[in-house]
């Protein structure tokens, strides 16, 4: 196999566990953790966002890994943290169990995804790069898919859902296994210091439209990926099937969507960068209502659980690809200061909306949400500065 083709197979595993499961798993079996702990729509707003804060806090660890050592160490640390992190959920008897474990589990995303940034401007010629990283962002799509079929077999089994994470524990471990050798194959290079003289693009104004989408798309898919299955579900589910297995059709449906996310680098070289992030975030405005105001609906949920997926993958792609273009000469810092908003994003998007959920209901916090992203839509630059997009990036 070339070293192409086993970075993005190796990537794509590392996304698909660190990123599906790992990081979406809260939100699939939220339903089933509120019987089994009790839980408080605040509480589990708390959680998510302690989950999204570990994923903001091993992505700025990821930079100092991947500078100093390579992004092979910071893979394999984040397979591990999935791996502990499903284990300990799958085991947990309180609260305090659930939400270690699930934090645990959420920070695999922020190692397993920008060292490949690196791994791919070390190893995989720049005309194969853009869809390599395509490819290894959208392994995210069948992780959601693989935890939705997952959840859809065990759903009403007793203890289930502890069979679920324990395979997903499995997962991780294989996953590991892979990436240590795809990695072992790069060029070695650790201990790079850091271009110090290009760390001010970071926050440079070119970086401004990227940094804004990333905070948008956080805030909303982050209170999305924690409720959706639970409004879903309080609302009554979906008519002619059990209760419990509308989060796994949810997810089931995410996770395809998802999937147009490999075909991300070439819709953006046919419409433009402009057309494909506005689109992309009116496929998110419609996602929102159709879940806020249609929850019970199997027509609106599919489309709006796919809608989002879509979202996910295509936005995860053009962060990866922008930043690179952006920042050169620092692949993984800047693709982890673009994470790093989008993470902040996420913390602050589950707990703002748990808490206000409880006077509002779940379904007028999502309409809420999808005003945000409407806004994403009509403030996102037209013609965004040439030096931001450049001729090859619109």
């Amino acid at each position: 196999m070339s070293r192409t083709r086993l970075l993005s197979v190796g990537g794509a595993l590392a996304t698909a566990i660190a990123f599906g499961p790992a990081r979406m798993g809260f939100g699939l079996f939220l339903p089933v953790f509120r019987d089994e702990f009790a839980l408080s729509t605040s509480t589990a707003g708390l959680i998510a966002s302690s989950a999204f804060g570990g994923f903001f806090l091993a992505v700025l660890l990821t930079v100092w890994l991947v500078v100093t050592q390579g992004p092979r160490l910071a893979v394999a640390v984040g397979c591990f943290t999935a791996l502990l992190g499903t284990t300990l959920i799958a085991i947990a008897q309180n609260t305090a169990m659930l939400a270690l474990g699930t934090v645990l589990a959420a920070t695999s995303a922020g190692f397993c995804w920008s060292p490949f940034n690196d791994a791919a401007e070390r190893g995989i010629p720049l005309g194969e790069r853009e869809r390599a990283l395509s490819i290894i962002s959208t392994g995210t799509a069948g992780g959601i898919v693989g935890a939705g079929v997952m959840a859809f077999a065990v759903a009403g089994l007793e203890h289930g859902w502890r069979t679920v994470w324990l395979l997903f524990s499995l997962a991780a471990l294989i996953t590991a296994a892979v990436n240590l050798y795809a990695l072992a194959r790069l060029p070695r290079r650790g201990g790079q210091p850091v271009d110090r003289s290009a760390l001010g693009s970071l926050t440079a104004r070119p970086a401004w439209p990227l940094l804004a989408i990333a905070l948008s798309f956080g805030l909303t898919n982050g209170f999305y990926l924690s409720f959706a299955v639970d409004h879903v579900s309080q609302a009554g589910g979906l008519p002619g099937l059990a209760t419990a297995l509308a989060g796994p059709v949810l997810y089931i449906a995410l996770g395809a969507g998802g999937l147009i996310g490999f075909l991300t680098a070439d819709v953006k070289a046919r419409i433009g960068l402009t057309a494909l992030v506005r689109g992309i975030f009116a496929c998110s405005l419609v996602s929102l209502l159709l879940l806020g105001w249609l929850p019970t609906h199997w027509s609106a949920l599919l489309i709006s659980a796919a809608l989002q997926g879509a979202c996910i993958m295509v936005l995860s792609a053009i962060f990866s690809f922008w930043s690179s273009y952006l920042h050169p000469t620092l692949p993984t810092v800047g693709f982890t200061a673009t994470l790093a908003v989008f993470a902040l994003g996420n913390i602050v998007g589950p707990a703002l909306g748990g808490f206000a959920a409880q006077p509002l209901g779940l379904a007028t916090t999502f309409v809420a949400n999808a005003g945000l992203s409407l806004a994403t839509i009509l403030l996102f630059p037209g013609k965004p500065r040439r030096e931001a997009l450049g001729d090859t990036m619109d």
